[in-house]
């Protein structure tokens, strides 16, 4: 335990991961020889057991914060759904917002700028 702690920083309400991270951003810790993922040891450590099936939510959005408190266990679907509703900006940089955006009937986001321009850019081809 005090080897987790030696990597943790207390900031506000988050506890940031000092120690090694992934290329994704989330800190890695070895536990038993084996690697495992930091925000998971937080809160096997302080909660409890991750149930069956589910997977945690950085509810902050800080992907090496490890404060339990922050973690929400949810299905694989309601993650991915939250992490999409979290980006302000199309990959291409236009904002999402009322005017530029068209929900689908699956929930996900589209740009409106850039399904004009790829729209545009398919009759040329034609």
């Amino acid at each position: 335990m005090q080897c987790f702690w030696e990597k943790v920083v207390k900031v506000e309400s988050h506890w940031l991961w000092t120690g090694v991270t992934s290329s994704a951003g989330y800190g890695a810790i070895a536990v038993n020889r084996k690697r495992m993922m930091a925000h998971r040891f937080a809160y096997v450590t302080f909660v409890g057991p991750i149930p069956a099936g589910l997977e945690l939510d950085h509810l902050c959005r800080v992907r090496n914060c490890v404060n339990p408190d922050h973690l929400e266990p949810v299905t694989h679907a309601e993650n991915q759904r939250r992490m999409a509703l979290a980006r302000t900006h199309c990959p291409q940089g236009h904002e999402y917002n009322a005017a530029n955006t068209y929900v689908r009937t699956n929930g996900s986001r589209q740009c409106r700028v850039c399904a004009r321009e790829r729209e545009s850019a398919r009759r040329r081809a034609a």
